[in-house]
């Protein structure tokens, strides 16, 4: 009876991100103003996409990288200014030798690479912890992209405008296609691949995965290299997303919406447990309360308090379940006295 129990409390913890997401989406769309047919308006179709869509610019891509920091029991403070700094760089470009999308896209990829290879090589190379690593760039890469635009607000051409307006296949709007690509290919290379495996296995116990002949230094290098990746993606897609327009506020905060979602979808800050697809249902719920709270004309002072008891729940349940975990594992640990009697009979 005690293990039906236990059991019970491991499926809630498990699943406690789908059960928020249940009741938050009940919520407010029973709370939210009603079309002409009394129909909620939280719950019409388009506004489901826009959420989607927003999740995907403002935490989901964002978060996906940051899940493989995440899985090896590191942490990215540093993406929402990589998204600045790379974002600032192509924009630069764009306006004084005209490059056009494409290339000031691959500029960003760029930036936004090389921006999480100085992280891995700190924290790789040097032996900084990646706490103390990602706030220092944190505040560098804000520094560099203030001193680049000397404080000023960018207005990028209008062709930035129209390619955050694309719609693929003539409905589906552009960020929700990157989002899905990066999600497929974030998905590929932890369940599929060789890196993937190894990166489970540095965050479930990095001596061990070293005595199992894993170059644990490159795999946390690369980590760090795919979150600054990632960070330049999206810095250019939302800067698409805002009419091309971007200040100095450009990206703050944005590493904690992308550690809840990460958290809030199963990955553990401990490392070693998570996947990519919790990390986008996580993405959405904190999309969703936003837009939820949007709704209901909740005062703009308090959404970001919100946001911030959202992240909150998101550790807590991360420490429940870390301690439940660690419950079981001692649960089937002989006692050594036990053991010595079964070696005496």
């Amino acid at each position: 009876m005690e293990q039906r129990r236990f059991n019970l409390i491991q499926f809630l913890l498990n699943n406690s991100t789908v059960f928020l997401f249940i009741i938050i989406f009940i919520l407010f769309g029973l709370s939210s103003p009603r079309t002409e047919a009394g129909f909620p308006r939280f719950w019409l179709p388009e506004n489901m996409l826009n959420i989607i869509k927003q999740a995907a610019v403002f935490a989901g891509i964002i978060g996906v990288g940051m899940t493989f920091v995440l899985l090896t029991a590191g942490i990215d403070l540093s993406v929402g200014s990589n998204m600045y700094l790379s974002v600032v760089v192509a924009g630069l470009l764009m306006r004084s030798i005209g490059l056009e999308i494409i290339p000031a896209l691959l500029v960003s990829l760029a930036v936004g690479t090389l921006f999480g290879a100085l992280n891995a090589f700190a924290i790789v190379r040097l032996k900084i912890i990646p706490f103390m690593t990602t706030l220092a760039t944190l505040v560098i890469g804000r520094g560099l992209g203030t001193a680049f635009t000397s404080s000023q607000q960018i207005d990028f051409p209008e062709r930035m405008n129209a390619f955050g307006q694309t719609m693929v296949l003539g409905v589906i709007p552009m960020p929700i296609v990157v989002f899905v690509l990066v999600v497929i290919a974030a998905w590929f290379i932890l369940a599929r691949t060789q890196f993937g495996r190894q990166v489970y296995a540095v965050g479930n116990d990095i001596e061990a995965a070293k005595k199992a002949g894993i170059n644990t230094d490159r795999t946390l290098a690369m980590v760090y290299i795919i979150s600054g990746f990632c960070a330049g993606l999206a810095g250019f897609i939302l800067a698409s997303q805002l009419g091309g327009r971007v200040d100095r506020s450009f990206g703050e905060t944005r590493e904690f919406d992308a550690i809840a979602a990460a958290v809030l979808g199963g990955t553990s800050l401990f490392g070693g447990a998570g996947n990519v697809f919790g990390t986008v249902l996580g993405a959405v719920l904190i999309q969703m309360v936003g837009t939820g709270l949007q709704f209901n004309l909740v005062n703009l002072y308090l959404q970001p308090m919100v946001r911030a008891f959202i992240i909150f729940l998101a550790i807590f349940f991360d420490s429940l379940r870390e301690a439940n975990l660690k419950k079981m594992k001692r649960r089937f640990i002989r006692p050594l006295e036990a053991r010595r009697a079964d070696a005496g009979d």
